[in-house]
């Protein structure tokens, strides 16, 4: 069977360095950072007090008041990121046949500001004081939903769990959507918002995130000697795929092409990498081989770059036994999470926005706080100062507890 061409038509994004594309994207090139000493609740117990809120944000310019007090943050920010990716592709949902087009999107954990907010209430309230909107908030499918009943999207709708690498997925699975003919449009991408006591706690639990607390601004610090963990982060990545002669047909902006798609799993550690990055570089692979493209061809890497200890080293040997030496000595690199944290679901969709900006405006987003890198991570990755390159194929890399890999390859259209 033929595979249609998918091509990315609007992009949206909600996060700590702009909830406007342009912003995002201009702070991104002047190597700002959006992580600070954490707001709302209390800190003193916890050993880690810093994180990449989004701050003023306000769900009513997007959302109806009345509604957007029964949907959860994170499924505020799929919907506010959802708004401005379709505002900017330009279509006109009331014009198209609502059972081609669907949504798709990703989170790692779902609503768990409002599981938090409900529980303390069971427990000092009792059962009868828990909210009838709790279930429709905490469900993790309630971004794609909301999305879904925003703009009438009547095919293929549904989340994708895979933890860190969900928003990547849900983008794979779009593609293939419109690849194969079931949808001409599909809104995708992922969303999280789980800054919070229980997320935090969890997390530190886990030794995974910088205690630099001290320095946000220097915390996270992809591939570098001194990086310590990762910075939890929240906020949303959204775009608008759809079949390119549809998208040709009605005069539509383009981005870039979605020209493949590949995963693995580790199927090793329910957290830690394979050490030698073997099930990254299958899924690397796996998205070249899908896209018809030779190793030679990638220009540029969007990296996973969480700034830990056994993921940045994993990578770095994933992208050498992918390409081969040669070829990964020659690609440029970079990872966005040193400007804006790890927003886990949703940092897949966040970073393919910046990737197809990357590949539409041929400069690299710089990797900040690269001072003294990681003999151990000795490629390119666009140290502390954005660079211009013409980009005709590039990569977004995301990786998954639970060993969970998917990359996309996107091209110059």
């Amino acid at each position: 069977m033929t595979r249609r061409r998918v091509v990315i038509t609007g992009l949206g994004v909600i996060t700590n360095i702009g909830q406007e594309v342009d912003l995002f994207w201009n702070n991104l090139l002047a190597g700002k950072c959006g992580l600070s000493a954490l707001e709302g609740f209390d800190t003193e117990a916890y050993p880690v007090k810093i994180g990449g809120q989004v701050k003023d944000f306000d769900p009513d310019k997007y959302i109806d008041p009345r509604e957007s007090k029964r949907i959860d943050r994170f499924a505020q920010f799929a919907l506010a990121a959802a708004v401005n990716a379709v505002a900017d592709s330009g279509i006109d949902f009331g014009k198209e046949d609502p059972e081609r087009c669907g949504c798709i999107i990703g989170s790692g954990i779902g609503g768990l500001g409002e599981i938090e907010r409900e529980h303390v209430k069971l427990l000092e309230k009792g059962p009868r004081r828990v909210s009838p909107f709790c279930v429709p908030k905490l469900m993790a499918n309630a971004a794609n939903a909301n999305v879904g009943i925003r703009f009438g999207l009547k095919g293929a709708n549904y989340a994708v769990l895979t933890a860190c690498a969900a928003a990547t997925h849900a983008v794979g699975d779009a593609l293939r959507q419109i690849q194969y003919g079931y949808e001409d449009v599909i809104i995708t991408g992922g969303a999280e918002a789980a800054v919070t006591n229980l997320g935090l706690a969890s997390f530190c639990a886990l030794k995974a995130l910088s205690t630099r607390n001290d320095e946000p601004l220097l915390a996270s610090r992809p591939f570098d000697a001194e990086r310590n963990g990762f910075v939890l982060a929240e906020g949303a990545g959204i775009v608008v795929l759809e079949e390119y002669e549809h998208a040709k047909k009605r005069g539509a902006n383009i981005y870039a092409e979605v020209v493949g798609f590949g995963m693995s799993c580790d199927a090793y550690h329910i957290t830690a990498p394979c050490e030698d990055g073997n099930g990254a570089a299958r899924c690397i692979k796996g998205a070249i081989r899908d896209s018809g493209l030779n190793p030679e061809q990638i220009d540029y890497i969007n990296a996973h770059g969480t700034s830990t200890e056994l993921n940045d080293k994993a990578e770095t040997m994933a992208v050498k036994a992918a390409l081969g030496e040669a070829n990964a000595r020659k690609v440029s690199l970079s990872s966005i999470k040193s400007h804006v944290g790890h927003s886990l679901g949703a940092s897949g969709g966040i970073e393919l926005v910046a990737t197809a900006l990357t590949v539409k405006n041929g400069i690299i987003p710089p990797t900040i706080n690269l001072v003294n890198p990681d003999p151990q991570c000795d490629l390119d990755y666009t140290p502390l100062v954005a660079k211009n390159r013409e980009v005709k194929f590039a990569l977004s890399n995301s990786f998954g507890f639970g060993g969970h890999n998917a990359s996309i390859a996107i091209g110059k259209i």
